[in-house]
């Protein structure tokens, strides 16, 4: 629990009852067990006042039973007492033995069903009066005069002891999440603590001549469990499954890698060129499609939208290229002062949002060549750019050295909607599908990885091991994994999102492990 509040419910007619427990008839949990036929109580329920019968008869002798037009059943094997719906015969007996000192002594009335409950979601099911509650129960049940209509093989619904998942008690106020409660400020249904996340990778790949250069994006994970990666002037491919590694192109001495981007489908991977060149490779028969070649200057950002691929460069253009169309673009949008070194496209593709060397953050839509909202607040160059799947139009910036900050948007309302500082520059941002969390890398000066709970923005975990800038990061298909690359010329694998509820066993993660591995990619 982040957070303890304290409530004060309403008085409860049990509360009042229970005060006077020692001076009312017994209650039929009390009584010994009957059996009923054909809906005919015994003379002794019948002679017993309770709230749930009532008779116009007589009483009648103990010998002769009473038929009624009532069908009553026996509760005589209930653990009323378990939710302080009558007191146990335990309690009465003390109650009556300890009179009116009971209070002094530390014995305490039974709460109402409402407070049972609230305090069952507040503090779980381990609390001393409800360790001592269960005991009263156990005990009751077990004792010789109990029925056996009380044993969990008859899936008594009143039984709330250990076959129950303590999940199941807190999804009484959780949400769709179990850690997204359904009343925020109220119930926030942490249970006994943050999730644990692996501070150390459970695998690297060297991965020699990676680049040291802020401005570059020279790692992508594909849909289908494929890591692609840009050293010098050759892109390589890794299989996540079975860890092969595929040489996709050399681009000779000549020219060097500045950016990759896979399609959503998995298949078609885009390469942006220091010599400004945008190459499309179909990665299952390793051939080049199609080369454009109509920026002037390198290509360092990518972002995929259906069959559109957005791209900057260091000329300060976006170009739109239809691989559909015979033309190299459709569409070239300016604003940006300097070079483009951050581009995303938002989830259902309606909005672009593009990051560059000139501090500025732009939202563009699919038909205009002017940016349709300006952020400014950055104060330094915005490569950190990522979309929330989660709430449509909420958008996350992260910027440089000079900046260090954090920022979230809702490009819906065009509205800012907070600020945090994180202490390094900001070099990638990425959020979970599965949860709403989102881990950011950073350079200068501490290279961490950070692991934050949106919207509180509260660290879940700092993870290091990179003794370089933090400049390359992408998430595996399922949204549990993420890979870090870093000027050390290593790429690091973490465990540090849940999987989805939703996931089979058979699902595309062939990643996963806790054992250390440590190989090359080429």
């Amino acid at each position: 629990m982040d957070h303890h509040h304290h409530f004060t419910p309403p008085p409860s007619p049990m509360e009042n009852t229970a005060a006077g427990a020692s001076s009312k008839p017994p209650t039929p949990a009390s009584t010994p067990n009957s059996r009923l036929s054909s809906g005919a109580p015994s003379s002794r329920q019948s002679a017993t006042p309770s709230h749930a019968s009532a008779t116009a008869s007589a009483p009648t002798p103990a010998s002769r039973t009473v038929y009624s037009d009532r069908f009553i059943p026996s509760r005589t094997g209930s653990n009323l007492a378990l939710f302080d719906l009558a007191p146990s015969p335990s309690s009465s007996h003390d109650a009556a033995a300890s009179g009116p000192n009971a209070a002094s002594s530390g014995s305490a009335a039974p709460t109402s069903p409402y407070c049972a409950l609230l305090r069952a979601a507040l503090f779980g099911p381990d609390t001393p009066d409800r360790v001592a509650s269960s005991a009263t129960a156990c005990s009751s049940s077990s004792s010789p005069g109990a029925s056996a209509v009380g044993t969990p093989a008859t899936g008594n619904i009143f039984r709330f002891k250990a076959e129950v998942p303590r999940n199941a008690k807190r999804a009484l106020f959780s949400g769709e999440d179990e850690e997204d409660a359904l009343f925020p400020g109220i119930f926030t249904t942490r249970g006994a603590g943050q999730r644990k996340i692996a501070r150390s990778p459970y695998k690297v790949l060297d991965a020699p001549a990676l680049q040291d250069d802020f401005y570059l994006n020279l790692v992508d994970w594909s849909s289908h469990n494929v890591l692609a990666v840009g050293l010098g002037n050759c892109v390589y491919l890794w299989n996540a499954c079975s860890s092969k590694v595929t040489k996709l192109c050399d681009l000779g001495v000549d020219d060097n890698v500045c950016s990759v981007g896979w399609a959503q489908r998995g298949t078609h991977l885009a390469v942006g060129t220091n010599q400004g060149k945008v190459q499309i490779w179909d990665a299952t028969r390793c051939k080049r499609i199609r080369t454009m070649e109509s920026h002037r200057m390198r290509v360092g950002a990518l972002a995929w939208s259906s069959s559109l691929l957005s791209s900057g460069s260091r000329d300060k253009s976006i170009l739109h290229h239809d691989i559909r169309a015979h033309e190299d673009y459709v569409s070239k949008l300016t604003g940006h002062k300097s070079e483009v070194c951050g581009l995303k496209w938002s989830y259902d593709n309606r909005q672009l949002a593009s990051g560059g060397n000139d501090n500025r953050l732009f939202v563009w839509n699919p038909h205009s060549v002017q940016p349709v909202l300006k952020y400014t607040e950055h104060t330094a160059a915005v490569k950190a750019i990522a979309w929330s799947p989660h709430l449509h139009g909420l958008l996350a910036s992260g910027g440089g050295t000079a900046d260090r900050c954090i920022r979230f948007w809702n490009t819906t309302t065009n509205t800012h909607l907070s600020c945090v500082d994180t202490g390094s520059q900001v070099c990638n941002l990425v959020w979970s599908k599965n949860v709403n969390e989102l881990v950011s890398t950073h350079g200068y000066s501490q290279n961490q990885i950070i692991v934050w709970r949106y919207p509180t923005m509260s660290k879940l975990t700092t993870l290091t091991g990179h003794t370089y800038r933090v400049l390359y990061l992408a998430i595996s298909p399922d949204g549990q994994t993420i890979v870090t690359g870093a000027g050390d010329e290593t790429l690091r694998f973490w465990n540090v999102f849940p999987s989805p509820k939703s996931q089979s066993s058979d699902s595309l993660s062939c990643i996963g492990g806790t054992s250390f591995v440590r190989s090359y990619i080429r």
